[in-house]
């Protein structure tokens, strides 16, 4: 099964999981090294508003910019940029000089990077695979992207900034390179469309923001995207200070509250197998239906209880449903759309799907600041079980419609 998705794909999975490794221990050492700095529940959210503000300002930009330059060079500078800059913020926290703001920094730098590097990733996969392998070869990506990211990121960031901060940076960058000559091995170009002159960049913008608008099912899964990781943002920017420390509700320790993560990364990683036979049990429909309802409901579990083993289990069973979401929907989503447009398209739906992100931070540090951390556990999750409205939206007529489309409109 596995090699027929040919030689190319598996070197572009081995960097993506050396990246998203680079990727999962800096994201969860950052906001470790920040309580080092502060306890505002404000400042430590701001992190993760600047991890992802990038998507709000960037993402029309980065689609198109995939759509035109060869998609495997754009993710080898994204890797080099990140790796430059972590090396960048290595050398002030060597040297004592580190600060809340200097985080922010990297955190603002290497979150521009990763705009650029998902949406060239996500295009690329159809160029490497056929597209009736697709749900397989996302399963399979985004098994090593989980994995990667929120299985083993959290427990060795929390491993290496207890060893030592310097560390924490170190391995990333290490990681980066790496996964920079893996890439290098990806052979072929991956360049879309012709070297005739292009229109402008704005042009190509608008094109990309016209057919996610105007494709119905496409339309549903952003605004559904969205709300959902507004709320979901919002609650994983506080959630530190509820679990960390002697005086959180929880009282774990930066290693235990790694290990509390990694159940969210452990249950993608078991959906992640489960997400093409679902698919083909349930209906491209109602899988996302479920599975969207499943996410939503374990977000408001810490507002019910600080007990870790019950908040543990409840983050698997999301994970299960946010990876069984994600390859549906990311498989749909390039199935119908045209080669020349899937930069493009990735990137329309992430501006709303990801840019809500920031958003959903800075909602989640203010409202704790209020009003506590439990409201926010509360508010949110009650926000992100609205979205299974939207799945009535996806039905099994709207999805072979817009299958039907795409047939139609290939070249």
């Amino acid at each position: 099964m596995g090699t027929s998705l040919g030689g190319g794909y598996w070197r572009l999975w081995t960097s993506a999981a050396l990246s998203n490794l680079a990727d999962g221990i800096l994201k969860f050492a950052l906001p470790l090294l920040a309580i080092g700095y502060t306890r505002s529940p404000a400042l430590i959210a701001g992190l993760t508003f600047a991890f992802t503000l990038p998507w709000l300002v960037f993402a029309l930009p980065a689609g198109a910019i995939a759509d035109r330059r060869d998609r495997r060079s754009l993710m080898l500078l994204a890797n080099v940029a990140r790796a430059t800059l972590l090396a960048g913020l290595l050398v002030t926290v060597l040297l004592d000089a580190g600060s809340i703001w200097i985080l922010y920094v990297a955190a603002l730098g290497t979150g521009i990077a990763e705009t650029f590097y998902d949406t060239a990733s996500q295009a690329i996969v159809p160029q490497l695979v056929g597209r009736d392998k697709l749900p397989r070869a996302n399963s399979r990506l985004y098994a090593a992207e989980t994995t990667a990211l929120e299985l083993a990121g959290p427990p060795a960031a929390g491993l290496l900034v207890a060893t030592a901060a310097a560390l924490s940076l170190e391995t990333p960058i290490v990681l980066w390179a790496a996964a920079i000559v893996v890439l290098l091995f990806v052979r072929g170009s991956f360049k879309v469309g012709t070297t005739d002159r292009r229109p402008e960049l704005r042009t190509e913008i608008a094109e990309g923001l016209r057919f996610v608008w105007r494709t119905g099912i496409l339309r549903t899964f952003t605004v559904m995207t969205g709300i959902f990781n507004f709320a979901s943002s919002a609650i994983q920017a506080v959630l530190v200070l509820y679990a960390v420390g002697p005086a959180s509700a929880m009282g774990l320790s930066e290693q235990a509250y790694g290990w509390l993560l990694s159940l969210v990364a452990a249950g993608c990683l078991a959906g992640s197998f489960f997400a093409e036979p679902a698919e083909r049990v349930l209906g491209t429909a109602r899988a996302i239906g479920v599975s969207f309802f499943l996410g939503a409901a374990s977000l408001g579990v810490p507002a019910l209880t600080a007990d870790p083993v019950i908040i543990g289990a409840a983050f698997f069973v999301g994970g299960v449903g946010l990876i069984v979401s994600n390859v549906t929907t990311v498989s749909l989503r390039q199935r119908v759309t045209p080669d020349r447009l899937l930069g493009r398209t990735n990137s329309s739906h992430r501006l709303v799907a990801y840019g809500t992100r920031p958003l959903g931070a800075l909602a989640g540090g203010l409202l704790a600041q209020s009003f506590g951390l439990q409201t926010v556990f509360a508010v949110m999750s009650l926000l992100a079980v609205s979205t299974v409205f939207g799945a009535t939206k996806v039905t099994a007529t709207a999805v072979a419609e817009a299958e039907r489309h795409a047939v139609r409109s290939s070249p």
